[in-house]
């Protein structure tokens, strides 16, 4: 597979590899969407260890998640929806400790390059699960359980892989 630098065509994101030289807070909105790269991995639940406060991650997906396209299947309405969604932005961004290192907003706030699989440097929406880094086939959905069988579904992928 080719890890060659392109824009995805269609896309209203500004100039070609805008995220190289536009701040997070300086993005247009289509900009800032286009980071999002269809992995998923922000939709998985979470649960925070009380005595160390460590963020460990399931393999049980929001609700509203679409299982094989990765994508929510209601983001106009989202927040409304599921209370507990945090919209990003450039201020929560640099608050969240706990996004995985694959994600396009934790690397560039971190002034790390984004990856080659990323859909806007390989200009394609499918690289993101071809390398492995999309949650497809790997998720089960939360509705029915009940948040105490949650550590019965702890997975450490979503930190662990980058696609690299």
């Amino acid at each position: 597979m080719g890890k060659t630098a392109k824009t995805v065509r269609g896309t209203d994101t500004g100039a070609e590899r805008f995220w190289e030289h536009t701040s997070l807070s300086e993005m247009t909105a289509a900009q800032w969407e286009s980071l999002c790269d269809g992995c998923g991995r922000c939709c998985l639940n979470k649960v925070e260890d009380w005595d160390t406060g460590e963020i460990i991650w399931t393999d049980l997906a929001c609700r509203l998640l679409d299982h094989d396209s990765c994508r929510c299947m209601d983001y106009p309405n989202r927040l409304a929806k599921v209370p507990e969604c945090l919209q990003l932005t450039p201020e929560t961004v640099g608050e969240l400790s706990w996004l995985p290192p694959s994600c396009a907003y934790a690397r560039l706030r971190d002034g790390k390059p984004l990856l080659w699989w990323h859909p806007l440097v390989s200009g394609d929406a499918d690289t993101v699960h071809a390398a492995g880094i999309s949650v497809r086939g790997r998720i089960k959905t939360e509705i029915g359980v009940p948040i105490e069988e949650y550590e019965e579904h702890l997975v450490s992928w979503p930190v662990t892989d980058t696609g690299k």
